[in-house]
């Protein structure tokens, strides 16, 4: 379809879809392919640049005095097609050519609007650009065509596919979707895609292909088949689609044959307005589709322009324009000759058909997207070629300060302007081109709506807003996202949205969904069971609130007791021969010593504190060394009577007077106390927070500070019970009635066989236990000396008074059965 002008633009659109080639022959007539398939759409975009130039002609603020003129070309959907329009529109590019007011002939064209397709866009902008000639397209959206090395002439008012790209990214990740399938044209456009989305996806940590297909260009059933059921077993449920319109159609075709429902489709923007897939049979399965849709626009006066297309009659009577005459015969379904283009017959077209009588989505302009495309792209080549002659002679940007005249413009000065093009279209929309010809990325976001009453709807929902009436979006995921105290490990060989979930180990959390690594708690805190906090660790200790507390408080104090009451009975019977010969008041020092080691057991139950820690370890000491002095002087005291008894010994007694005997006493127990003030000025006891016995737990003791001062505490104590043991052995046998001695060598014999055996118990016991271990070895120790010397006196002065005389006690009374 051709129009004269003083300046002519090409075009190339896809009127029909198919094309059959003939066989090669070596005739020497060329074969031209034969086209099939009117695409009406196609041909409004066709009219839709006619419309354009014819309403610029009408401006007489743009090229006054210019009127544009155009050469459209159909490609047929074929690069062989394609490629021949757009050198036929190049050709006839001569330098001797001048326009002269009687001249008649087609002047060049300058520049041209098209092509649909990416692939045949490469290939025309491969070839053209050697000629400069400037190429804006429409719908080609390979981002390989921003390539400024390959295509210097190339400019668009589509945004290119890495922006759509990164449109869909935003879109899986405000649904959460991780774990998506891609399916792609075999062609460079959806190669390039495929390349791109792959990359993106990884870089915005956004999730990860599932599987990545091409879908045959020959539309091969085995290869159809063997994807549908590929996308029916797949974990993904979300399927992203950049493909053409039949490519998807045959695809779908294949879909409902396999009943795949249940899918969440996001189509690219070659496909998402497209009717022919909008249609009662496919919505089932296509539903709720999102899709990318290029930037609808409002063209003022397009349907009136399209009202008035019909086909005109040349002066022989014939019908002047193919294109228009095709078009007519496809929408009445009618032919004007018996030859016609419309297969299968039909009635004979008048011309004069009423288009508004006939239902057709060529006058639907109430979403015009690729026209408003095709609108902005010629208007972009006006508005350059306006700026263009607009240019003062003596200050242009070409050689010597040079401009551009209608008659002399190149193709190459008209790239120039357009690099530079600014402008604001009718509908509110900018109009420019960046560094690599791309134009502002603009989108709609589409969805594709069911109604119940099985109306179809394409929505536009702009930033893609959730209603609250609307159908919950499926989960596609590849992993289940790992919860609050897990961290994720990838699966080896597997994409990364593909992983593992791995508990935290003991004393580690994550706090978060999808942690890539647990985080050690602080020192005082460990994690708790669901490892998704720290919590303040336990702490353990000899404690008075716990079964082994109270048994051994409640036995602490009980032998407490006992020791009042045999200082009760003593003192109350402290005039019998009993109490007077055990001397009274080493027997009265040695009960409260006693009692004094059973309180200081208490002082190892409850929370280690600094000053219990101190204090445990002087008062069991001193204690201790009280109540085996007291025993060792009682012992001595008896030797030295039994030995003054004989010749001679009289004189011995006088060293062991009442004096002697407490100055002794205090002076054995000042030692240990000098021993405990030393440990605890050099190496004092301090309460410690050990967590080696468990992780979870922290165990309070007390560390003794100085091991020497500890040993040398316990060192001294035994040496004075070994003493006293070995002097009672020594006066076992003496010819006594009441021999205490015997008393004193078996309380002795207890005493040291518990401290014996505590040693390896106490240094084997972890935490609590070594502190009940050392208390219950206070008591045992206690009890065997408070039972073994008070036991058989208590039993004589309660229970066999008789025997509480002196001469009972000397021996001197027969005994009585």
């Amino acid at each position: 379809m051709h129009k004269p002008g003083n300046v002519v633009l090409g075009g190339l659109f896809e009127v029909h879809y198919t094309s059959i080639f003939p066989e090669r022959t070596f005739t020497s007539e060329p074969q031209q392919p034969h086209c099939k398939g009117f695409d009406t759409l196609g041909f409004r975009h066709a009219m839709t640049m006619a419309f354009a130039i014819d309403e610029i002609n009408k401006n007489t603020n743009l090229l006054p005095n210019v009127t544009l003129g155009y050469s459209l070309y159909d490609n047929c959907g074929a690069l062989l097609v394609g490629l021949s329009g757009a050198l036929s529109l190049a050709s006839g590019q001569e330098e001797q050519f001048l326009i002269q007011e009687n001249c008649s002939g087609i002047p060049p064209v300058l520049g041209i609007v098209g092509d649909h397709y990416s692939t045949f866009s490469i290939a025309i902008s491969s070839v053209l650009g050697l000629y400069k000639m400037p190429i804006v397209s429409y719908f080609a959206t390979c981002s390989c065509l921003s390539d400024r090395q390959r295509f210097p002439t190339f400019f668009r008012t589509i945004p290119n596919d890495t922006f759509q790209v990164r449109a869909m990214i935003q879109i899986l990740k405000y649904f959460g979707w991780t774990w998506v399938g891609l399916l792609v044209s075999d062609d460079d456009y959806g190669l390039h895609v495929a390349q791109s989305f792959r990359s993106d996806l990884a870089k915005s940590g956004a999730g990860c292909l599932a599987y990545l297909k091409v879908l045959p260009w020959d539309s091969d059933p085995n290869e159809l088949r063997r994807i549908v059921h590929l996308i029916k077993t797949s974990t993904a449920r979300v399927v992203i689609v950049f493909a053409h319109e039949i490519h998807m159609l045959q695809l779908m075709e294949e879909v409902v044959s396999q009943n795949v429902t249940g899918l969440q489709w996001i189509a690219s923007e070659s496909l998402t307005t497209a009717l022919v897939l909008q249609t009662p049979h496919l919505m089932p399965y296509l539903g709720g589709t999102l899709g990318i849709a290029i930037r609808r626009g409002e063209i003022p006066g397009l349907k009136e322009f399209l009202l008035q297309i019909r086909p005109g009659k040349n002066d022989n009577g014939n019908y002047e324009n193919n294109m228009v005459r095709q078009f007519w015969e496809h929408t009445f379904q009618c032919r004007f000759n018996p030859a016609g283009w419309l297969e299968g017959g039909g009635a004979l077209c008048t011309g004069q058909e009423d288009l508004e009588t006939v239902e057709t989505e060529f006058l639907d302009t109430s979403d015009l997207r690729p026209e408003y495309n095709v609108y902005k792209a010629v208007y972009a080549l006006a508005h350059a070629l306006d700026d263009t002659l607009q240019c003062e002679p003596g200050r242009g940007p070409f050689s010597g300060h040079s401009c551009a005249t209608v008659q002399t413009i190149e193709p190459w000065q008209l790239v120039h302007y357009l690099q530079k093009v600014n402008f604001t279209t009718s509908f509110g929309d900018q109009v420019s081109f960046d560094n690599s010809g791309d134009a502002l990325p603009i989108y709609d976001i589409m969805n594709w709506q069911w109604l119940p009453d099985r109306r179809i709807k394409v929505q536009n929902v702009g930033d893609v807003k959730r209603s609250a009436s609307g159908v919950e979006p499926p989960r596609s995921v590849c992993s289940d996202s790992c919860p609050p105290g897990t961290r994720m490990a990838r699966k080896k060989g597997e994409p990364e949205c593909c992983y593992s979930c791995i508990s935290c180990s003991d004393g580690k959390i994550s706090n978060n969904t999808d942690s890539m690594e647990c985080t050690s708690c602080p020192e005082d805190f460990w994690s708790s069971p669901q490892r998704d906090q720290c919590v303040p660790k336990k702490t353990e200790f000899l404690s008075y609130h716990e079964p082994l507390g109270i048994c051994l408080t409640t036995t602490s104090l009980l032998g407490t007791f006992i020791c009042a009451v045999v200082l009760g009975i003593f003192t109350y019977h402290r005039s019998t021969p009993m109490v007077r010969a055990n001397n009274s008041e080493l027997s009265f020092l040695l009960l409260v010593s006693l009692k004094l080691c059973f309180l200081c057991s208490l002082l190892f139950i409850g929370q280690p504190r600094l000053w219990t820690c101190q204090l445990r370890h002087a008062a069991f000491g001193i204690s201790f060394v009280l109540c085996v002095s007291c025993i060792l002087v009682k012992t001595m005291v008896v030797l030295a009577v039994f030995r003054a008894s004989k010749p001679g010994g009289s004189t011995i007694l006088k060293w062991f007077g009442a004096m002697q005997q407490r100055g002794t006493v205090l002076f054995l127990t000042c030692i240990q106390a000098a021993i405990c003030t030393a440990w605890l000025v050099s190496s004092s006891p301090a309460p410690h927070k050990n967590t080696q016995y468990h992780n979870d737990k922290i165990v309070y003791e007390c560390v003794v500070g100085s091991t020497v001062g500890f040993a040398v505490l316990l060192g001294y104590i035994g040496l004075l019970a070994i003493l006293s043991f070995l002097l009672a052995f020594l006066a076992r046998n003496l010819p006594d009635n009441f021999n205490e001695a015997k008393l004193i060598t078996f309380s002795m014999l207890i005493f040291c066989a518990v401290w014996v055996a505590f040693v390896p118990a106490y240094v084997n016991s972890p935490g609590k236990y070594a502190d009940a271990v050392e208390v219950f070895a206070i008591l045992a120790s206690s009890f065997g000396l408070l039972v073994a010397l008070f036991g058989p006196k208590c039993y004589i002065i309660l229970m066999r008074p008789e025997r509480n005389t002196k001469k009972a006690i000397m021996g001197r009374e027969p005994n009585k059965s």
